[in-house]
C-alpha cells in the first residue's frame, strides 16, 4: 500500500472526530487531503519526515506531532512523538515516547514527558503511562507518576500511583495520587500523603491533603500528624483533625482536638485551637488550653495562652488554674506567667491558693512560688504587706 493510499483511509478517521482531532503527521505533500475543512480545529500542516505503515487494521507513523484545539482555535495540547500508532476500530492513537505541551488560555501551563501513551474520545482525554514528568511553567512545581490522565475541558491533571511532587523552594510531596486543578494551581493528594516543607523541616503525614501551589498553603480536614526537625531530629510533634500550614510564612492553624508534644521542653499542649508559629517557636490558643509538663506532672489549664518555646515561658489568661498532682496543691489566678524549667509562676489577679496537707485556703492579689514544692507567697494589694507565706 502506498503512503498516498495510508493517509486516504487515515483522513476520514481523524475528521470524523467530533472536535476534530487535528494530527500533524509531517508529511508536506499531503497537507490538501485535511486542508479543505473549514473548522478552525481541522489540520493545518502536515510536518516531513513521517512514515506510515498499515498493520493489521492500524496505522503506524514515526516522528508524529498531534495536537487539538478548542472552538476559538486556540491550542489546547500538543504531544510529539517518536512513534503513533492509530487503531481505526477504537479510535485511539497510542503514542512512544511523548513529550507534550498542555495549554490554558492559549497558553502552555503544563509540560509532559512519559514512556507512552493513549489518545482517546477525540482528543478529549490524554493517557501517559511510565514515568511520567509534568511541570507547570507558572510556579515551577513538577510531578512524578506512573500514570497521568489530562481532561482539557476539565481543566484537571491526574497523577496516579506513586505521586511525587515538588517545589524548588518550598515542599516534597507524595502520595498514591493527586488531581491538580490547573486554572486554581492547586493539587489534591490521597492516599498515604506525606508532605516535607523546607527551612524550617516541618513532615505532615495524613490520608488526604490539599496543595495550594499559588496560595503556597497546605489545608487539610483529615487526622494530620505534623513533625518538626531540627537537625535531624524531632523537637516538636502535632496531631490535628484540620490543618492550615501557610508554606510562606511558617504559620500552621491547628483545629479540632489539637496535641502538641514538645521534647524540650517537655510539655504537651492540648487545645481545639492552636496557632504554631514554626519559625518563632511559639503556640498559641484563644480558647481553652492546657499545658501538662510531663515530667514535674503540673497541669495548668486556662481561657487562653502562649508558649514561647524557645524561652520556655508560657504566660496564660482567663480562669488559669494550677494543679500539681503530686501533692495536690491548686493555684487560681486571672494570669499566671509560668517560667517553666524553673517550675516557678506568677500569679496575678483574684488568686487562689489551696493546699491539702497542711490544710491552707488563701486568697490575695499576686502570688509566686511553685506547686510542685508547695512554696507559693501569696499577698495581698499592697506588694509590701505579706498575706501569708507558705512553706513546706
Amino acid at each position: 500500500m502506498t503512503h498516498h493510499q495510508n493517509f486516504t483511509q487515515l483522513a476520514p478517521m481523524i475528521l470524523s472526530w467530533k472536535r476534530c482531532f487535528a494530527v500533524s503527521l509531517c508529511l508536506l505533500a499531503y497537507a490538501p487531503l485535511f486542508g479543505c475543512q473549514t473548522d478552525s480545529q481541522t489540520v493545518k500542516k502536515i510536518q516531513q519526515d513521517t512514515e506510515s505503515t498499515d498493520i493489521e487494521g492500524s496505522l503506524i507513523f514515526n516522528n508524529v506531532t498531534l495536537e487539538q484545539a478548542d472552538e476559538q482555535g486556540r491550542p489546547l495540547w500538543r504531544v510529539k512523538a517518536n512513534q503513533a500508532t492509530y487503531t481505526k476500530d477504537k479510535k485511539i492513537a497510542k503514542v512512544e515516547q511523548p513529550i507534550g505541551d498542555l495549554f490554558q488560555d492559549g497558553k502552555v501551563i503544563l509540560k509532559v514527558s512519559a514512556k507512552s501513551g493513549e489518545v482517546r474520545e477525540d482528543g478529549k482525554q490524554i493517557f501517559l503511562r511510565g514515568d511520567i514528568t509534568a511541570t507547570d511553567t507558572r510556579n515551577g512545581a513538577v510531578f512524578k507518576g506512573e500514570e497521568l490522565e489530562w481532561l482539557p475541558q476539565d481543566e484537571l491533571l491526574v497523577v496516579r500511583r506513586n505521586l511525587e511532587g515538588r517545589h524548588p523552594e518550598q515542599i516534597d510531596v507524595t502520595a498514591n495520587e493527586g488531581q491538580y486543578l490547573t486554572r486554581s494551581e492547586q493539587m489534591e493528594l490521597k492516599g498515604s500523603v506525606q508532605a516535607i516543607s523546607k527551612d524550617p523541616n516541618v513532615q505532615l503525614k495524613t490520608e488526604q491533603l490539599l496543595w495550594q501551589i499559588k496560595g503556597q498553603k497546605l489545608i487539610g480536614d483529615q487526622r494530620t500528624h505534623l513533625e518538626r526537625y531540627k537537625d535531624n531530629t524531632v523537637t516538636d510533634r502535632v496531631v490535628a483533625n484540620q490543618t492550615d500550614y501557610n508554606l510562606k510564612t511558617k504559620v500552621a492553624i491547628l483545629k479540632k482536638d489539637v496535641q502538641l508534644t514538645s521534647i524540650d521542653p517537655p510539655v504537651l499542649i492540648s487545645s481545639n485551637e492552636v496557632i504554631w508559629d514554626v519559625k518563632a517557636d511559639t503556640v498559641r490558643s484563644n480558647q481553652p488550653v492546657q499545658i501538662v509538663h510531663q515530667e514535674e506532672k503540673v497541669v495548668i489549664t486556662a481561657n487562653q495562652g502562649q508558649v514561647d518555646l524557645e524561652s520556655e515561658v508560657a504566660n496564660l489568661k482567663g480562669g488559669v488554674q494550677g494543679v500539681g498532682s503530686r501533692n495536690q496543691a491548686e493555684l487560681y489566678a486571672n494570669q499566671v506567667r509560668w517560667d517553666i524549667p524553673t517550675q516557678k509562676m506568677q500569679a496575678s489577679g483574684n488568686v487562689i491558693y489551696k493546699q491539702i496537707d497542711p490544710p491552707f485556703n488563701v486568697t490575695g492579689a499576686t502570688a509566686v512560688g511553685k506547686l510542685q514544692d508547695q512554696s507559693m507567697i501569696v499577698r495581698s494589694g499592697s506588694s509590701d504587706r505579706v498575706v501569708t507565706e507558705i512553706v513546706p
